[in-house]
């Protein structure tokens, strides 16, 4: 586990390690959710970076007549 501390403008700096097993990179947009007792990071991804995610997923199912 690793520890950060708040700096008086209320800063965290995201540990190296952390950055690199994420790959963050510099500008990259992160959600900040508090949830009860907690503060969660959500990394946001660029829509370009969603490109091929969907490759070799079968389309060929059974749809209603109104799905067509």
């Amino acid at each position: 586990m690793t520890t950060v501390t708040l700096s008086q403008n209320y800063q965290v700096v995201i540990p190296k390690k952390i950055r690199e097993m994420l790959k963050l990179k510099p500008g990259q947009k992160i959600q900040i959710i508090a949830y009860e007792d907690r503060i969660e990071c959500i990394l946001l991804n660029e829509i370009n970076d969603l490109r091929g995610i969907l490759k070799g997923v079968n389309n060929e199912i059974e749809r209603d007549d109104d799905r067509l």
